[in-house]
């Protein structure tokens, strides 16, 4: 007779950290194919928004503010609504998303019931939400121009630090949905979480101007690194040391932010 030794958790863990590129492949392929079916909603929201914005902010709150930090205010916010764009699109996928298909569809449990592991998962997922990240700035970007928005060459990095961004952010996003119980926890988590990252970033007023209990928070905050890189890669204009930083903190969250995702969903699922 077989003895069945059980798995002790910290086992279970370490087996779901590591992934296969084909298994990756294949969920990032699975999100493809959902997004063809519902993309005309979706896309319609990633233009939407960013004339939204730049007619709101930028030529509203344009005609009471000349330059913010040697930017035309038009300029300022047009990279901050790209790196809010980022925030939302990543966040809210993996959050929503996230809840959903572990406690309302169990399509986790099913995947994962197959030799596809969290890691596999989250990162299939988030990659793909990353994609559309990239996809976000570069219309936010593009819409930016069209209203007169001087860009630089370097601005073709971009769509880079978007896929970066939003992968973390719907990494976030996952963690979260994993501690969720109910639907009802959702505001805890927007309120609490989104509204802070949103507002205390940089995209709309500087923090320069902000008081001091503001600013240190802001500088933990990614999403204001986000925007800092969509800068500086829009009007050349940034100095080597903040864009270190700012690179450091970005790729910092991105990582933490995945293995959190992955430690928390693993439990989740075993619990």
């Amino acid at each position: 007779m077989t003895t069945v030794r059980p798995v002790a958790p910290t086992e279970a863990v370490d087996d779901d950290v590591k992934f296969r590129a084909d298994a990756v492949a294949a969920l990032f392929v699975r999100e493809w194919r959902v997004f063809r079916r519902v993309w005309r909603s979706l896309v319609f929201g990633s233009v939407v928004e960013p004339v939204v914005y730049l007619l709101a902010f930028g030529y509203g709150f344009g005609a009471l503010i000349a330059d913010v930090n040697g930017l035309p205010y038009l300029d300022f916010m047009a990279t901050g609504a790209a790196g809010i764009g980022v925030l939302f699109t990543g966040f809210f996928p993996g959050f929503i998303n996230g809840y959903f298909r572990r406690k309302e569809n169990h399509l986790y449990g099913g995947l994962l019931s197959t030799p596809i592991t969290v890691a596999e998962l989250v990162t299939g997922e988030a990659l793909w939400t990353g994609v559309r990240a990239a996809v976000t700035a570069a219309v936010t970007l593009t819409i930016a121009a069209l209203f007169g928005v001087g860009l630089a060459p370097t601005v073709v990095l971009a769509p880079l630090i978007g896929l970066v961004g939003g992968f973390g952010f719907a990494c976030l996003g996952a963690a979260f949905a994993s501690r969720l119980r109910s639907t009802h926890q959702f505001d805890f988590v927007i309120a609490g979480v989104v509204v802070p990252m949103f507002v205390v970033a940089g995209s709309f007023f500087p923090l320069e101007d902000a008081p001091a209990w503001l600013r240190w928070p802001a500088q933990l905050n990614p999403v204001t690194h986000v925007v800092e890189l969509f800068r500086a890669v829009a009007f050349a204009q940034t100095s080597l040391g903040g864009l270190a930083v700012s690179v450091t903190v970005v790729v910092g969250f991105v990582a933490l932010a995945w293995w959190v995702a992955v430690r928390q969903l693993t439990r989740a699922m075993t619990a």
